[in-house]
């Protein structure tokens, strides 16, 4: 994330970094009020806020459960900067696999996924992109993780064999996981 701010927009996030580098009480009014400040950039703003304030876990959930879709996107994508424990973390990335908005699914799916969900949550989340149309290029450690996966491959052809009675065609994404799935 390399978002270029307006000089008004730069000036503000340098004073709201500082303050939520300090942990100054109210550094959290300033992860919000970063739509207005920083427009289009303010996906980039919010996630070096949280890298800078370091949040301990209640902090980052509460953000996270309070936020508008645009601000739980950025608490995601944070994630990996944020050296969450798994039990603090996951149930964020959970709570947006669960929801139809395909810019949380695919903010949900980045590097803190890879390493922290369990395999069944994982390949659940794999269909999922399929079914909603979310590139796979996006889900970090993809390939690693979908290396020689038995129940991923019986999954993926599940869902092929089911589009293909159906009449539907095969999204290349779909083929691309399984080509994935053979072992070396």
């Amino acid at each position: 994330m390399n978002a270029a701010f307006d000089t008004a927009a730069q000036s503000w996030l340098e004073q709201a970094l500082a303050q939520a580098a300090a942990r100054a009480p109210g550094w959290t009014l300033r992860f919000a009020e970063a739509g207005r400040r920083c427009g289009a950039d303010a996906l980039d703003a919010r996630v070096r806020l949280l890298t800078a304030a370091r949040p301990d876990p209640a902090e980052v959930s509460l953000l996270y459960r309070q936020g508008t879709p645009a601000e739980r996107r950025a608490v995601l994508l944070a994630l990996p900067r944020l050296d969450l424990p798994a039990a603090a973390g996951v149930p964020l990335v959970e709570d947006a696999l669960r929801t139809n908005d395909t810019s949380l699914l695919a903010a949900a799916l980045g590097p803190y996924a890879a390493r922290h969900l369990d395999a069944h949550t994982w390949r659940h989340a794999v269909l999922k992109c399929l079914f909603t149309g979310v590139p796979v290029s996006g889900i970090a450690g993809l390939a690693e993780r979908a290396r020689g996966d038995t129940e991923l491959t019986r999954m993926l052809q599940a869902q092929a064999t089911e589009r293909t009675a159906a009449g539907r065609p095969i999204p290349q994404d779909l083929t691309q996981v399984l080509t994935l799935t053979e072992p070396l």
